[in-house]
């Protein structure tokens, strides 16, 4: 199979990695909107070639590793492909882009959610065991045909992926509570700190929890900030519920209810023996 890669940062890159040396594949080639990301990945070996946008219908698969709004953009672009090629679009939110998705491209488009990263971004930042043991959830892929269907999968499962299919709606509501929550409360975190403390009291007085709390806070403000605005309603929800909890927590520390507060605290433990 030939395959092109749109988006050539932490994801797009290590796809490409991943790729090279799949037996599935033939030639695995790249583009990306920033001409040195272009350069870096030629140089680092994350793609065989560089593609121009008129080729792309000479590939068996194309994957959109874009930010999501981007990807919005290169859906209405890519609506003259032939049907034989499959489209893997790598977002972290499904809702906007499903809706915004021409008609004609419903039957060859698979929305796929690699359930991985790091808060790095850039080529730079790619590396080849990325997907490893990770979760690949593909939303709604009954819609396709049955080609693009066994294509994504076959790829997956040879990237080492555990594959799960989830409703698009259900997929954007679970995301916000479990992937987008998190990236806001770093992001809100980072910014508190560094408003109340100065950069020696950070650096001498952050241990493992604030480095811990605080690492996803480094990621691309580019790519949140366009999953933020396409999960917007489900994320302010998750936002409130989250609100209440801390409530919840601040009223007992209030209150000297240090019973209810160590029990309150022995619950959240019980999420290790989920993870």
């Amino acid at each position: 199979m030939k395959i092109a890669i749109i988006g050539l940062g932490l994801i797009g890159g290590s796809l490409g990695l991943c790729l090279r040396d799949n037996k599935l594949v033939s030639a695995v080639y790249g583009m990306d909107l920033n001409k040195e990301h272009e350069q870096i990945a030629l140089e680092l070996g994350l793609i065989h070639e560089l593609i121009e946008f008129k080729d792309l219908k000479n590939c068996d698969i194309i994957f959109l590793a874009t930010p999501v709004d981007a990807i919005v953009e290169l859906l209405q672009k890519l609506k003259d492909l032939p049907s034989n090629v499959t489209i893997i679009e790598l977002g972290s939110t499904k809702r906007k882009i499903i809706e915004s998705l021409p008609k004609k491209l419903i039957k060859q488009t698979i929305f796929a959610h690699p359930m991985r990263g790091t808060e790095n971004s850039g080529p730079r930042a790619a590396f080849k065991e990325l997907y490893k043991d990770g979760v690949c959830v593909l939303c709604d892929s009954e819609v396709a045909d049955d080609l693009h269907q066994k294509r994504a999968v076959e790829v997956f499962s040879h990237l080492g992926m555990k594959i799960v299919f989830m409703d698009s709606l259900d997929h954007d509501h679970h995301t916000a509570i479990i992937s987008h929550l998190p990236h806001v409360i770093s992001f809100s975190l980072a910014n508190f700190v560094m408003k109340e403390e100065n950069k020696r009291n950070i650096v001498h007085l952050a241990g493992g929890s604030f480095k811990g709390m605080s690492r996803i806070a480094k990621s691309s403000p580019a790519m949140w900030g366009s999953i933020f605005e396409q999960n917007k309603d489900n994320l302010l929800n998750s936002i409130e519920h989250f609100q209440k909890e801390l409530e919840t927590c601040k009223k007992m520390i209030q209150e000297d209810r240090l019973d209810e507060l160590k029990i309150w605290m022995q619950k959240a433990n019980t999420l290790r023996e989920i993870l």
